[in-house]
């Protein structure tokens, strides 16, 4: 068996082609995976993929492309990078990140930049295909590069990545580089990113198209220049175009002759004066308009010219093509002027040539040296393109140029007109000819366009002996021609007759060199016209050459000539690089010829040009130095100064490129060998002379110098040693050393009177350092390091701060460090501590910090970070004692100077602290352990130990700052951080050594503290949020920073003591921050510490409270930015927990641990819900969850508030107005009535208590009134209103009465719709903690059924399970790692029954108290118990009534309020039957009802539901519950239910009466067509009477049967005897009569009929037809699980098929809502009364009797005297006392002893008709209270619809609620049977709804409204009102359970919020 064998060489390599893996131990590849291979055997590789390095696996050899790699740490941990180019890898690894985020570009939905990086993308791979192929040049290589790295960079900054530090294209290694060669090489970048630099040399590039003209038919010439119209001058030579007939390029496939390209234009000629201007030229005949001449002699004449502004193109598009308007002369003889008037626009002399004329030209302006234009636009030269140059050198002259280049302006003529009697057309033609009369071929330049000609013809001007041509041409004629050439001008009359002659009349010359060899001076030229016949030889040059040739020149006796009126004048302009026009300069380089003339010629050196000079530079040194040589005593001084004035020279910009000229001859043609002698006596002397001299600006123009003078002083020794084998090196060097005892002598001395030297002192240090250099050719670098020192050390020290010698000297060092002898380890030991001490003073007086800044960074770059050698320890030593604390002192100065508006400084302040900043580190990373112990030891006292720590502990919290560095600076950041640990670790020896126990210092140690905490929390350290590459590389290089430095603070943490008491609760929440970190070991780390704060805290004060302020004050802010997670919380509470173990505090801290972990909870919950986008129920049930564990569990009032105005803002944007009215009660209540001044706090402003309640009141009105929920807004209105009338403020209280008015107004006349309500249950460990495995009743949007409500409930959740069954989940389902909802809608069970119950009251009241205010909700469920009867259902069919009980009432602060109690009661067959007959009864009396009173526009509704009961009744509906429950069998077996059987036997003659009535009403109103319809049930309904064995109908039911409200005129609903569990519970299984129940089902609006089938099939699964009784089921509800408009939800089968919720029910078991009841209208009955009834009620028994039931409907509630039994529809044990019903309108407050009063203390019975006063109900207490019962109404909802309640902070309580009724009037009931029926009645009911209205009955206690709200009864009006705090009444604490815990309460009148 073959063995694995490790590979040698072959360990990396990219993967080819993907592979699955599929074999045993097989590694998954895929294409262009990079692997790093371990092992090979037989073809095959063991290894891993680099990017998943953890996995390792086998795979084919085949499958990888192998590559040369560098392999590190070789063995067991080696790593393994590729061998190729740099650029390569970062092209590899840039791109594969790039990869995953460009996809998330296009899932964000960033189109634009997704398209530009894939483009980008694709050119970087195709550039990397070139680089590896290897076929390019050099250059190529460089330039594909320099583009690769310029588009890395692109996409890393479009991408915010980080910024690579390169140098030549490669990345750099951080670790291989100083930190301050780093920062250079970042900044370099970040500049280079942010400020492109500013180019001074453009380039215009002109692109000739055509001219377009409606009259072309002739060649035309075109001709560019650019002219300066300020100058009134061309900058440019000409470019030349021909263009054909067409007015098209005649050579088209030439791109050199249509393009071209002005070069070498400077920043100044790209101004508005500035003109491109274009002369076009015509080819032809003389006339434009003539015929056709026999003759083919062609004419230049002028055609059109052409203007456009260089500054238009700066703005204009890079290629934008221009169509150039062309204009022509009024007058031809102007046209060399055209350009000016069309310039200066002088209409009146030019005009449009043509209206179709335009010339097309491509324009473009481009910059940089024309070097780079080559390489950037290498299609433009490639292809061809022609050079114009400037007229003249070039801004820079540089040495290799080579021109010679003379231009001639042809300016005009004077011609006379020879006996003509009209003008001449004349033509002149130029030839250029050579010493011997021959022409030069080729040598006349037109333009650059074309190539060269012989000769060239002006064009004509037509009759004109005046003529101006302006034409420019160009001469480059070679030099050795130039002796002895002229130039020749023959003039010519061009006849316009048919032959077309050209006659020649005269010509003119100019020789081109003078005879002493001086070119033609520049200048213009007046030449002499020599006439001469027509036939004229002028071959014969040397027979004119003779004649004069210009008038200026000719001999004064020449009168002859000087008195023609004929001349022709030119400007010459010589542009060469060889020949001169100056005399002094050819006598200087002539000397030899006249030495009597040196004298003279040296000292008008000076005086010539320096163009003239550079151009003849090495002549002029060997001149300058020949005449030394033989010379030496009588020139010196004068050949000196020549040499410094040609030195000096050079230093100017325009001549700086010819230093290495001088360079060159220097090294390479300098000859003196004896010339140093003269040299270092001359320049002694000057220097010897300085002190004494007054005029020192000579000497200072010889020390300028002293760089060069050294250069030729050295190189001149060297070439005598050379010579003479080293002789007089002795002497050589005594000179030297005096020359530098004079240098140093006059550096030593200080300004005195009127002779300041330091001017000349800081032009020579200037100069100095550029000495190093040449002295080292000759001396040791010691011996020079020894001069220099010297040297800088003898410059004075006490100048003055604006002495300009200061700013010098410290150039001189920056000259210095940078220079070959400080780089140099001897020579920098000798200089290092004259640096240094210079560098001191400059520091601590903090001047000239940017130099000083620049020197510390380039002495520091020497030190790279491996450096080993003992001298760079030594030299680290000396600039740690030196600099170190002033470099401290100096970034603190800096960091903390103000920025002053509009300061210019700053940015270089910055740049400034960013050098700082890096020679700090820099130094800092070069300190090993020696080098702390020698710093700590330097210390002579803790107090200058103490102030260093606090410094660089202050500084290293500067360098943390996110603003140090720009944000992509990671790898200076990273760098930054990791010399900060490593210091820190060395420095926190010296902190626990030194300031520990007796001598413990707070400040140092909470500074190093602070630092830790800040260090650890930097967003560049947080490696979760980084790519995997980016996180892979800082844990290799680096490690991961927090945790060593988290287990430094522990470690110093532990070291602290009893200490540790100074940092509690300080340090609470920084440690906690850093807990809060993503990293399992730093928490593991640093957990812990919270269990020895509490500790110590418990010893110090007995507990640990502070530390729990701190903790949940913290965490609130930390979560909320983010912080923290799940994880967190759990090993939060795991470590401890098992730390406080054995603790004897441990109770107490379990409970402050579960505090916390609890609110973790919460705001782990509430950010992750506020992540999401739109507002929905979960963020807003997290918001209420929150906020009532502030209040309840923490008691932290200002957190409390605060998320109340979070949950508030929530409601309004999801438009939950009524929700939002609640929720800022709760803040309202907190406040009095007081002018206690409250401060500023969220958005409100400093005012009063008073002011800030009565906004809050007004904003609250103004939400109820947007949410509908008027009744509650009129309490608040009534409130308000009190206060302003208590002031006397009449005109807000007339406001808030004309609110409260149109508050009714809205009640009685706006549509308000009744919500649906959905019980949800929350089953899973996935849920929200406040969610999870919890039950809910939500209040529904406007017009939301179960459908849409499961929808949206799925949308907020959208991982959720919908369960299709109603049953109770099991553990499997709670415990389940995933979602499961479980929805179905619930019936309201109101409370406010006496409203409801009343006659009279409006519809619309009754709505509003229908659905709000309601505390309790009611499901059904059918089942069959026991064997079920097939024959007859109804025997076994029982109902599961389950009874949910909320924790606080809906509406509230939520629109969804959690399930605090679940009751579950089982209602038997016959109560059943009773239910479902009454709630038909109920609906038949309503519709009758509607129909009486014309309120029902259509009859159909009454139609159909006569027709379902009478159908339904006649085909056995009744006679099945007779069957069922009248036989003899049931009765026997059932005695207990006799009262029972006896009120179904009545409810079903009463529903025959009504159906008598009922049809007795449909007669009446029934139409025409419907009448047989009418007989039809009329004939059935006889039937079903008899069916029944109904003959006549009982005395009593033979009134109408709309009079008996309640159904019967016996009170039978509370007499059956209770069966339930007097104890209540959570789920109790009893049989319960629901005759007990109010009747608060909801009913569908489907027909009575299809209702009822609907019904029957879903109790029994079968079809309609079956069992028709079963119409008589009640339908508590529109909606259900599966349908709007599905069957009741309160009688839902348990099948599955049928099962409520299931979305599989059949169209059959829906039913239209088009012919139905509406489902908002209730039926009436003794709950729901019956509003039309005009009949008055009578009271049928005496008040006093309590042995029989009411039922009288005027009788309310507590008056119907019931027997003192436990409630039969309550499962409330506890006995809290019940609050009055809930009028309509809250009604004014009585006044006490009214007659009101006193009648209804008086009758205990009353009508109901009766007008009372009652007492205003109390407001609920808050919603936050969550497990408060009694008077407190715990009210959590989610609403945005229009009714809703109010809750708030109550101070009600039941003893002081007792105290009150004595005070308030004498109305209880002296019946001891009614009171005990109103402790009945209390027990069953929960609290009051919030804000809603409780009436007053006689056997009611009256509840005083909460401190505030409450208004006080009266007799008579006070004639003053109190101020409103006299108002106030006791506080009453509202009752509790014992079963709940007692939150903590808040300081109610404490606010200061």
């Amino acid at each position: 068996m073959n063995m694995w064998i490790p590979t040698e060489d072959e360990k990396y390599g990219v993967v080819l082609a993907s592979f699955r893996g599929t074999v045993p131990h097989g590694l998954p590849l895929e294409i262009g995976d990079t692997v790093q291979i371990l092992e090979k055997c037989e073809g095959w590789y063991r290894g891993f993929v680099l990017k998943n390095p953890h996995f390792k696996g086998i795979f084919p050899c085949s499958y990888i492309h192998l590559k040369n790699a560098h392999i590190k740490n070789k063995g067991q941990f080696e790593t393994v990078a590729p061998t190729e180019d740099s650029v390569i890898t970062e092209m590899t690894s840039t791109l594969r990140d790039w990869g995953a985020m460009w996809k998330q570009l296009y899932v964000k939905n960033q189109g634009d930049l997704f398209h530009r990086l894939w483009h980008v993308m694709n050119e970087i791979l195709d550039l990397r295909r070139q680089v590896l192929v290897g076929h390019l040049t050099h250059d190529r290589m460089r330039d594909v590069k320099q583009h690769i790295t310029a588009r890395l960079d692109w996409g890393n900054e479009q991408l915010c990545l980080d910024l690579v530090p390169r140098k030549e294209f490669s990345m750099v290694d951080p670790e291989e580089i100083s930190v301050t060669e780093l920062y250079r090489l970042m900044e370099h970048r970040h500049r280079k990113k942010e400020t492109p630099t500013p180019v001074s040399t453009h380039h215009l590039f002109v692109h000739m198209k055509s001219l377009m003209s409606s009259n072309l038919g002739e060649e035309l010439e075109v001709f560019f220049f650019i002219y300066d119209s300020r100058e009134n001058k061309p900058l440019s030579e000409r470019f030349f175009v021909k263009l054909n007939k067409n007015g098209l390029p005649k050579y088209p496939d030439k791109s050199e002759r249509q393009c071209t390209l002005f070069v070498d234009l400077g920043s100044g000629d790209l101004r508005k004066d500035v003109y491109i201007v274009v002369h076009i030229i015509r080819m032809g005949r003389m006339g434009a308009g003539e015929k056709k001449n026999i003759c083919n002699v062609q004419y230049r004449r002028p055609f059109g010219c052409a203007v456009v502004s260089i500054a238009d193109l700066l703005t204009a598009d890079s290629k934008d093509d221009h169509l150039l308007k062309v204009y022509a002369c009024n007058t031809e003889s102007e046209w060399s002027q055209i350009h000016d008037n069309i310039i200066k626009k002088v209409n009146i002399r030019y005009n449009l040539s043509g209206s179709n004329t335009g010339l097309a030209v491509a324009l473009q302006l481009l910059h940089g040296d024309i070097e780079q234009l080559r390489r950037e636009y290498m299609v433009l030269f490639t292809r061809g393109v022609s050079i114009t140059r400037k007229l003249g050198f070039s801004d820079v002259i540089m040495p290799g140029e080579m021109r010679n280049d003379l231009y001639i302006t042809l300016e005009k003529g004077e011609f006379e007109k020879g006996g003509k009697s009209v003008a001449k057309n004349v033509e002149v033609t130029v030839y250029a000819l050579d010493a011997d009369g021959q022409i030069l071929k080729g040598f006349v330049a037109t333009g650059s366009g074309e190539p060269g000609e012989d000769e060239y013809h002006t064009f004509v001007l037509y009759h004109n002996n005046s003529p101006r041509w302006a034409e420019l041409i160009k001469l480059p004629i070679p030099v050795d021609v130039f002796r002895g050439s002229h130039v020749r001008f023959e003039f010519r009359h061009c006849s316009t007759k048919d032959k077309g002659e050209k006659k020649l009349f005269g010509f003119s010359f100019i020789p081109l060199m003078q005879e002493d060899g001086r070119t033609l001076p520049d200048g213009t030229h007046e030449l002499i016209v020599h006439k001469c016949e027509e036939n004229a030889n002028l071959q014969d040059c040397a027979r004119y050459l003779k004649l004069p040739f210009s008038k200026p020149n000719l001999p004064g006796n020449n009168q002859t000539m000087k008195g023609t009126k004929e001349s022709f004048w030119v400007t010459s302009f010589l542009c060469s690089t060889k020949l001169t026009q100056n005399g002094d300069m050819l006598d200087l380089l002539k000397w030899r010829a006249h030495p009597e003339r040196i004298s003279d010629s040296l000292s008008k050196l000076k005086e010539i040009d320096g163009s003239e000079i550079v151009k003849f530079l090495q002549d002029t040194l060997d001149t300058l130095f020949g005449i030394l040589d033989e010379s030496s005593q009588k020139y010196a001084l004068k050949v000196f100064d020549c040499l410094v004035h040609i030195i000096n020279l050079l230093q100017d910009s325009k001549f700086q490129h010819f230093k290495p000229v001088m360079d060159t001859y220097i090294e390479s043609h300098f000859a003196g060998a004896l010339s140093y002698r003269d040299l270092i006596k001359v320049l002694k002397w000057y220097v010897d002379r300085i002190i004494e001299a007054d005029r020192q600006e000579h000497i200072r123009q010889v020390l300028k110098a002293t760089e060069y003078i050294f250069k030729y002083i050295i190189q001149s020794r060297r070439l005598f040693a050379l010579a003479t084998g080293g002789q007089n090196e002795e002497e050589f060097r005594c000179c030297m050393h005096e020359l530098f005892m004079s240098i140093r002598f006059f550096l030593s001395q200080e300004s005195k009177g009127s002779r300041p030297i330091t001017q000349t002192q800081a032009v020579f240090l200037q100069s100095f350092p550029a000495v190093y250099g040449e002295l080292l050719k000759l001396f040791t670098v010691r011996e020079v390091a020894a001069f220099v020192r010297e040297t800088l050390g003898s410059i004075p020290t006490t100048a003055q701060s604006d002495c300009p010698l200061e700013a010098v000297k410290l150039h001189c060092i920056i000259k210095t460090v940078e220079s070959e002898l400080y780089t140099n380890p001897e020579s920098r030991c000798i200089l290092l501590p004259v640096i240094l001490r210079l560098m001191q003073a400059y520091m601590q007086e903090q001047k000239d910090l940017v130099m000083c800044a620049h020197i510390l960074t380039c002495m520091l770059s020497l030190f790279k970070k491996d450096d080993t050698e003992r001298a760079p320890s030594k030299e680290v030593d000396l600039i740690v004692e030196s600099l170190l604390g002033v470099l401290l002192r100096t970034i603190l100065e800096i960091t903390n100077r103000p920025i002053t508006a509009g300061s210019t400084l700053r940015p270089q302040v910055q740049d400034v602290t960013g050098e700082f900043v890096a020679c700090l580190l820099a130094l800092l990373r070069q300190m090993k352990d020696l080098h702390y112990q020698q710093l700590l030891l330097r210390f002579t006292s803790k107090d200058d130990l103490r102030d260093f720590l606090l410094h660089i502990f202050t500084v290293f919290r500067i360098l943390i700052r996110p603003e140090m560095f720009p944000k992509d600076w990671s790898v200076m950041r990273l760098v930054t951080n990791n010399i900060i640990i490593t210091t820190v670790l060395y420095l926190s020896d010296a902190l626990r050594k030194n300031f520990l126990n007796d001598s413990f210092d707070y400040k140092v140690w909470d500074s190093y503290f602070c630092l830790s905490v800040i260090f650890i929390n930097q967003p560049c350290l947080q490696l979760e949020t980084f790519s995997a590459s980016k996180k892979k590389k800082i844990l290799e290089k680096y490690g991961d920073m927090r945790v060593m430095m988290g287990c430094e603070i522990f470690s110093m943490w532990q070291n602290l003591g009893e200490h540790k008491l100074n940092f509690i609760p300080a340090m609470i929440g920084p440690f906690l921050e850093v807990t809060l970190v993503p990293q399992p070991d730093l928490r593991n780390v640093m957990i812990p510490i919270f269990h020895d704060m509490m500790d110590w805290e418990q010893r110090r004060s007995g507990n640990f409270k502070q530390v729990e302020a701190k903790l949940i004050d913290k965490l609130d802010s930390l979560m909320s930015e983010g912080k923290g997670d799940e994880t967190y919380r759990e090993l939060f509470n795991s470590i401890l927990l098992k730390k406080i173990e054995r603790e004897t505090w441990r109770e107490s801290g379990i409970s402050l641990i579960a505090t916390v972990t609890r609110l973790m909870e919460r705001l782990l919950d509430y950010r992750d819900c506020m992540k999401l986008g739109e507002v929905d129920g979960k963020k807003i049930g997290c918001t209420v969850s929150l906020l009532n564990f502030y209040k309840t569990e923490l008691n932290k009032e200002e957190m409390y508030i605060r998320y109340i105005h979070k949950l508030y803002e929530l409601h309004l944007k999801a438009q939950n107005y009524t929700e939002a009215s609640y929720t800022l009660l709760l803040y309202d209540e907190l406040l009095e009535w007081s002018e206690r001044p409250l401060r500023e706090f969220l958005n409100y402003p400093m005012q009063s208590e008073w002011q800030r309640k009565e906004h809050l009141h007004l904003t609250i009105l103004q939400n109820f009134d947007r949410g509908k929920c008027w009744e509650n807004g009129i309490i608040l209105c009534r409130e308000l209103a009190d206060q302003y009338e208590s002031y006397y403020d009449y005109r807000n209280l007339s406001k808030m009465r004309m609110m409260e008015a149109s508050f009714y107004d809205k009640i009685m006349d706006q549509q308000r719709l009744e919500p649906e309500f959905f019980r949800v249950g929350f089953y899973g460990k996935k849920f929200p903690f406040f969610l999870r495995n919890k039950e809910f009743v939500c209040r529904g949007h406007d017009y939301e059924r179960l459908e849409a409500f499961q929808q949206r409930m799925l949308n907020e959740f959208p991982h959720a399970i919908a369960m299709q069954h109603a049953n109770q989940p099991d553990q499997t389902i709670y415990q389940a790692d995933a979602q499961y909802l479980q929805i179905y809608a619930v019936s309201p069970i109101p409370d406010s029954q006496d409203v409801l119950q009343r006659d009279g009251v409006h519809d619309n009241i009754k709505s509003f108290y229908k659905v709000n205010h309601i505390w309790r909700y009611r499901y059904d469920r059918p089942f069959h118990k026991g064997t079920k009867d097939k024959e007859n259902e109804f025997k076994s069919l029982w109902v599961e009534r389950t009874t949910l009980t909320l924790v606080q009432s809906l509406p509230g602060i939520s629109r969804w309020f959690e399930v605090e109690r679940k009751e579950l009661v089982e209602v038997s067959p016959l109560e059943n039957a009773i239910e479902v007959i009454e709630n038909k009864n109920l609906q038949l009396r309503t519709l009758i009802t509607q129909c009486q009173t014309r309120q029902m526009q259509n009859i159909n509704p009454l139609t159909m539901c006569l027709n379902g009961v009478i159908d339904a009744a006649v085909n056995g509906g009744l006679a099945r519950y007779q069957e069922a429950f009248f036989a003899k069998d049931y009765i026997v077996n059932h005695p207990e239910d006799g009262d029972k059987i006896g009120r179904l036997r009545e409810l079903m003659f009463e529903q025959a009466h009504i159906l008598e009535f009922g049809l007795t009403v449909h007669e009446k109103f029934v139409p025409q067509d419907m009448r047989p319809l009418h007989k039809k049930l009329v004939d059935q309904f006889h039937l079903m009477k008899s069916s029944l064995g109904i003959q006549e109908f009982p005395v009593y039911m033979r009134a109408s049967p709309i009079h008996f409200t309640n159904g019967s005129p016996r009170g039978g609903r509370n007499s059956a005897p209770n069966i339930m569990n007097p104890e209540g519970g959570a789920r109790v299984v009893a049989r319960h009569s629901p005759l007990s129940y109010p009747a608060a089902n909801r009913y569908s609006s489907s027909s009575l009929s299809s209702q009822a089938s609907n019904e029957v099939s879903n109790i029994t699964g079968q079809s309609e037809s079956s069992d028709e009784v079963f119409n008589m089921q009640p339908s508590p509800s529109t909606s259900s699980l599966s349908s709007n408009h599905s069957a009741s939800p309160n009688v839902t089968s348990s099948a599955p098929s049928s099962t409520r919720g299931s979305p599989q029910l059949s169209d059959k078991h829906k039913h239209s809502r088009d012919n139905c009841l509406s489902p908002r209208d209730r039926p009436c009955s003794a709950v729901y009364p019956n509003p039309l009834d005009p009949t008055p009620r009578a009271v049928p028994h005496p008040a006093g009797d309590s042995s029989l039931p009411r039922s009288d409907p005027n009788i309310s509630t507590p008056d119907k005297v019931v027997k003192p039994a436990p409630s039969s529809w309550s499962l409330d044990t506890s006995l809290s006392d019940f609050n009055g019903k809930c009028p309509p309108v809250p009604p004014r407050p009585p006044y006490t002893g009214s007659p009101a009063r006193t009648t209804r203390s008086q009758s205990p019975v009353m009508s109901s008709r009766s007008p009372q006063k009652i007492l205003v109900p109390p407001f609920t207490p808050s919603p936050t209270e969550g497990q408060s019962t009694g008077f407190v109404s715990n009210s959590p909802a989610l609403s945005g619809s229009y009714s809703s309640g109010i809750s708030s902070l109550s101070r009600c309580s039941v003893s002081e609620a007792s105290a009150t009724e004595n005070t308030l009037g004498d109305h209880a009931l002296p019946n001891s049977t009614s009171s005990g029926s109103d402790e009945l009645i209390r027990r069953e009911n929960k609290t009051p709804p919030p804000y809603s209205i409780h009436e007053r009955n006689n056997s009611r206690r009256p509840v005083p409204l909460p401190p505030g709200l409450s208004i006080l009864p009266s007799i008579d009006a006070p004639p003053v009102p109190p101020k409103p705090h006299l108002f106030r009444k006791p506080e009453i604490e509202p009752r509790r359970p014992d079963h709940f815990p007692k939150p903590r309460p808040i300081p109610r009148k404490i606010s200061q919020l």
